[in-house]
């Protein structure tokens, strides 16, 4: 037994890569006593590949970590800071992004001979086709299944470890090439057939990397599928002969023949990494790590990353001192979390590069920065740490004029002018009586109203008594309710430079329940009023069944929509917003999931939209002609059957065609079986589709909740506006306070409140002063050591 944790004294990787490696060397290194065997299928120091990427921050990962390791490493390293995009003609370049690369081949020998060094028993030419009978030769008390992205042993036991395989759209090929980079460089060329991507950078001092990557349909049409290595190889020469310099492209995958050198990227999650098989009467368990775990696509380099970030967590809770299972279960839901964060922005990107036609309408510089900013983990602020020049010239571009922050320019719709790009989004507050607006709607919008944001939009408002949420909803049906809502447009508009809008909606199936703060979605304990919808079909096992809309409903219920529109009209509303999302009554139409009509309105896609866009073209028709109006729609339903990100485009496609000019973009709530993925700005990629597909200006929304998300959503060109929500009912002068942060002077404050501004001004920059202050002092103690 040994002191490093009870019950371990032997260690089996099957799989010689970074994971395998890795992981036995910091084994080794912090407990010499252990019999650490790695298993390997190459013959010594001989592996395949070109250069991988590693950033700074995961250097000081493996600095921390093994110090002898990371010198070693770090030695051999090329080191580049800039990163340079090629497109129609064009280039950008922008600096400070910190990466570096390291071929491949070199980096495992540097691992297997710091391997030997430590004495980690290195096996090689052994194909680890029975991970049980190995592990009885060598007695071990621990495997790990490090044998790769095929990883065998993830196959053998897949009932347990439950991996889900997602092969993604594009076929890519990985070559090398003697032409050198300065920059890690994009490079983009179109050709009939559609557009081929480069992700090309050095890595050592006479190399690079070349990975050339397509959709599966573009590479198709050009026969790819069908030509031998050599000439494949030719057609990507010459498609990319201006970045080569004369130099040719390799290939060292020479055991492959024609498309199998191209391949699709396939995604790899597991449910579980941990399984026990029995050998010579003992449990031992069998861990997934680096890749026969979990993939990253290549396009944001970390793959390899992962896999030597699995060995140190795994390691660093070994010597904790703790008993195997234990150590493995915080191993696995601790690194599984991590992994999620990793895989969810290696999805975004990954989905930048497979819809690379969505982006190119952009010139250059927007192209750019939506590639930089592709996988949502790196911000506008983030972008100006790396590189201020470029970013300053960038808000310079965007603005036409002076640099300002993209969440602060104005906006022209229609006929109107909004001061900047931030919305109050419509939230119910349940405060209404009898559908009337009170007084603390007329506070809640006003005062927000006065807090800097372009527009602040009044909660989903209902065209008729029974089409209210709740009781404390509120309705623009009597003239008592038109009385109430002309006070607080009036105020608004007298008050404030913020414009406001009205939203209407049927709350359908999911009428007649409790207020907000009571049981949400849930129904009355009494007084229930009946409910319509598209079909028969109950939102939950507690919620009344509502009766599906007959065709004299529909067009009385279209009627009702057009009275409260001339009424918001009349009352000088600026934009007006129809509700078609969250599982109301116009989204029960459009979701399949909630339309089960067997008739004109219900089957395919343009059948559910019928209805809506029947409403909609009746308002438009009553809505004076230079004010916007806008569709809000749920753009996925995030459950199985339903609606997806492309049903939203079609959707969006229509209701532009309709006379829409914004499409304000949010998810799910249709029904109760959806499971969406959250994360900051989860809704965002959708609106980005819907905007650079449809061509339709796009509101974003969804836990957005500073403004730096907002300006890169802005900057990139994924939508027009930001409606913030949360945020606002938290702090009603959310955007003067954003841009107190940023320093900016380009937003209006009240009159009656410039004291306060000019103190806030000074507060934060005497703050940020001092965290400047503080973040340099250790680098300052360091250079005097």
């Amino acid at each position: 037994m040994n002191s490093f944790t009870p019950n371990l004294r032997r260690v089996l990787c099957i799989g010689g890569g970074p994971a395998g490696l890795y992981f036995a060397l910091l084994m080794k290194a912090r407990e010499p006593s252990l019999e650490i065997t790695v298993i390997e299928r190459n013959r010594p120091f001989d592996t395949f590949g070109w250069g991988v990427v590693l950033s700074d921050q995961t250097l000081a990962n493996l600095a921390a970590a093994d110090a002898p390791t990371a010198k070693l490493i770090g030695n051999e390293f090329h080191h580049w800071d800039d990163i340079q995009v090629f497109f129609k003609g064009r280039q950008v370049r922008s600096g400070g992004h910190g990466f570096c690369g390291i071929g491949r081949k070199r980096l495992l020998n540097i691992l297997q001979e710091r391997c030997l060094e430590l004495g980690v028993n290195l096996v090689f030419e052994t194909d680890a086709t029975d991970d049980q009978a190995l592990a009885a030769q060598y007695k071990a008390d621990l495997v790990i299944a490090s044998d790769g992205l095929n990883s065998r042993i993830r196959q053998r036991y897949a009932e347990v470890y439950q991996p889900d395989i997602d092969l993604r759209k594009c076929r890519f090929v990985w070559l090398g090439t003697h032409q050198t980079f300065d920059a890690f460089t994009f490079a983009f060329e179109q050709t009939e057939h559609g557009w081929f991507q480069a992700h090309a950078y050095q890595f050592d001092d006479k190399t690079s990397t070349f990975i050339v990557e397509t959709p599966e349909a573009v590479w198709q049409a050009h026969g790819l599928d069908k030509m031998e290595q050599p000439e494949a190889i030719a057609f990507c020469e010459k498609l990319f002969a201006k970045y080569l310099g004369g130099h040719a492209l390799i290939s060292n995958a020479t055991h492959l023949r024609g498309s199998a050198n191209w391949i699709r990227f396939p995604r790899v999650v597991c449910n579980h990494w941990t399984h026990r098989i029995e050998v010579d009467g003992r449990t031992v368990p069998v861990v997934l790590m680096g890749d026969a775990a979990h993939t990253a696509h290549f396009s944001i380099g970390s793959g390899t990353k992962l896999a030597l970030e699995d060995a140190i967590d795994l390691a660093n809770e070994f010597e904790s001192g703790g008993d195997i299972d234990p150590v493995l279960e915080a191993y696995e839901a601790r690194r599984s979390v991590e992994v999620l964060k990793i895989q969810n922005a290696a999805r975004n990107s990954t989905e930048w590069f497979e819809n690379v036609p969505r982006y190119t309408g952009m010139e250059i510089e927007q192209f750019a920065y939506s590639l930089l900013t592709r996988s949502q983990r790196i911000s506008h602020e983030n972008l100006r740490l790396r590189d201020t020049q470029w970013l300053g010239g960038y808000e310079q571009w965007l603005s036409g004029g002076k640099p300002i922050a993209p969440m602060l320019m104005p906006l022209k719709v229609r006929g109107l002018e909004l001061k900047n790009r931030i919305v109050v989004s419509p939230m119910a507050t349940y405060s209404a009586v009898d559908g009337v607006p009170q007084d603390f709607l007329l506070v809640h919008l006003g005062a927000r109203a006065l807090g800097g944001a372009a527009m602040v939009m009044v909660e989903m408002t209902s065209p008729t008594p029974e089409g209210r949420i709740t009781p404390g909803c509120t309705g623009l049906y009597n003239d008592a309710q038109q009385a109430a809502f002309q006070r607080i447009v009036d105020f608004v508009h007298a008050q404030s430079s913020a414009k406001i809008g009205m939203q209407l909606g049927h709350s359908g199936p999911k009428g007649s329940t409790q207020l907000g703060w009571e049981v949400t979605d849930e129904p009355l304990a009494s007084g229930n009023w009946p409910l319509l919808s598209a079909s028969a079909l109950a939102y939950g096992e507690q919620n009344q069944l509502p009766a599906a809309m007959t065709r004299e409903q529909m067009d009385q219920m279209r009627d009702q929509f057009v009275a409260s529109t001339r009424r918001a009209a009349e009352i000088g509303f600026d934009w007006l917003e129809l509700h078609c999302a969250h599982g109301y009554l116009l989204s029960a139409f459009l979701s399949p999931l909630t339309n089960l009509r067997t008739d004109d309105y219900g089957g395919s896609l343009e059948n559910r939209l019928r209805y809506p866009l029947e409403v909609f073209r009746a308002m438009r028709a009553a809505w004076p002609a230079e004010r916007p109006m806008s569709v809000r729609i749920s753009a996925h339903d995030w459950a199985p059957g339903g609606n997806t990100d492309a049903d939203a485009v079609a959707m969006a496609r229509a209701f532009k065609e309709a006379g829409a000019d914004f499409i304000d973009v949010s998810s799910g709530q249709t029904t109760r079986a959806a499971k969406p993925v959250y994360g900051r700005m989860y809704q965002t990629p959708f609106a980005d589709r819907i905007r650079n597909e449809v061509g339709i200006s796009t509101i974003a929304v969804g836990a957005i909740t500073d403004a730096d998300q907002a300006n890169s959503i802005i900057a990139a060109g994924r939508a027009d506006l930001c409606a913030i929500a949360r945020p606002h009912l938290a702090d009603p002068a959310w955007t003067l306070h954003e841009a107190a942060k940023l320093q900016s002077r380009d937003v209006d404050w009240p009159k009656q409140y410039l004291s306060g501004r000019d103190q806030m001004y000074r507060e934060i920059a005497k703050q940020q002063q001092l965290a400047a202050a503080l973040a340099a002092a250790p680098r300052a103690a360091e250079e005097e050591q």
